[in-house]
């Protein structure tokens, strides 16, 4: 997969020479349509260890272990135990092969399967050098497990790492973002170039340390992921445009009007809602819609409604009451990229509190 596993010389070979046709010992070729450009400085992978924190008691998950490199780093570092989850039938043959016998492997168990599909095992940190066509659903498949792990240290493409720490204002700032953030602390950890791999990716890499918040906000997620994907639709247009468009407020009074039948009022209260893991795994068959487009996220050619574009006077009254929770917050003229964490929170307990719900 993308790093943590370094190409073992083939007899003859010249030393450091790498391409499309790179392969392990026994003549199995990497193939580059799977990820798997293999991270060949040892140093590196040391690095990652050491910054890993890991502990004695620690249950390690690794995603994408290949040969074995990163693996055997990991068992060596005194750890509890090793899950390697592997895809490529060939690599786990390799890994069987290279630990039989070692005196560290009753630590390691080797799962073959998609890390996307199978059940995860109870861990305590994940070491990932993965597949960069992964990164989305896999982060959010980590950040919906259960029990919440301690960290996660994890190898993205540079342009998706510095998504997930972006802050508002921020160029690369986006609804990955702030999703990502709500849910856990993420930090850059090493600046890693595509030179550092055989073969060479055609971009450069980053190490990220991801940690679950405990607890999670108290908020439905269906709730903040439905405000966020509006205000970051156009991000860069003002949220008093953007709420006041047909689409926004249709779809906002047919909430409103579900839940006042239901009698889910203004009384509602926003500290009620729980997040769960379920809502959390939404995110992750929503991967379309977290782009990696540096402008704004959706094109469109929506209008916003007028006055006399609302169908009765009820469709004025609702467009009003949107636009006074927005002034009553001093949101009306902000933009979805320079907002916070504490920004978005807040206005959707302004919405919340008024009736309005956005799933």
């Amino acid at each position: 997969m993308a790093g943590g596993k370094i190409q073992k010389k083939r007899h003859g070979a010249a030393g450091g020479a790498g391409g499309g046709g790179a392969r392990l010992q026994g003549g199995i070729p990497f193939e580059k349509s799977k990820g798997q450009h293999i991270l060949k400085n040892p140093a590196l992978v040391d690095s990652i260890v050491a910054k890993a924190g890991l502990k004695p008691t620690d249950t390690v998950l690794e995603i994408g272990p290949g040969t074995g490199n990163l693996t055997k780093r990991l068992l060596e570092a005194g750890v509890k135990a090793v899950v390697a989850v592997e895809l490529d039938p060939r690599m786990v043959l390799e890994l069987n092969r290279r630990f039989q016998g070692h005196p560290l492997s009753s630590r390691l168990k080797v799962i073959q399967g998609d890390v996307l599909k199978c059940d995860l095992p109870y861990f305590d940190i994940c070491v990932a050098n993965i597949p960069y066509q992964i990164s989305s659903p896999l982060t959010f498949k980590l950040l919906s497990h259960r029990p919440i792990f301690r960290c996660a240290v994890i190898m993205f493409q540079r342009e998706f790492a510095m998504r997930l720490v972006a802050q508002p204002g921020d160029t690369l700032y986006c609804r990955l973002s702030v999703n990502v953030q709500l849910l856990s602390r993420v930090s850059h950890l090493l600046k890693v170039g595509k030179n550092n791999f055989r073969p060479p990716p055609k971009v450069d890499s980053s190490v990220v340390r991801i940690e679950p918040r405990k607890p999670l906000p108290p908020v439905s997620f269906k709730e903040w992921d439905g405000l966020v994907r509006i205000c970051f639709n156009r991000k860069n247009r003002t949220l008093g445009s953007l709420f006041k468009t047909k689409r926004v407020l249709e779809l906002l009074e047919k909430n409103y009007k579900t839940m006042q039948s239901l009698q889910l009022t203004r009384d509602a209260d926003m500290g009620e809602q729980k997040m769960s893991a379920d809502d959390v795994a939404l995110l992750a068959n929503m991967v379309e819609d977290l782009n990696m487009e540096t402008g704004d996220e959706k094109e469109d050619d929506e209008m916003e409604m007028d006055d006399a574009d609302m169908a009765g006077d009820g469709a004025a009254s609702f467009k009003e009451k949107i636009m006074g929770i927005l002034q009553q917050g001093d949101f009306a003229e902000k933009r979805g990229s320079k907002l916070s964490q504490v920004d978005f929170l807040y206005l959707l307990s302004l919405f919340n509190k008024a009736g309005i719900h956005f799933s």
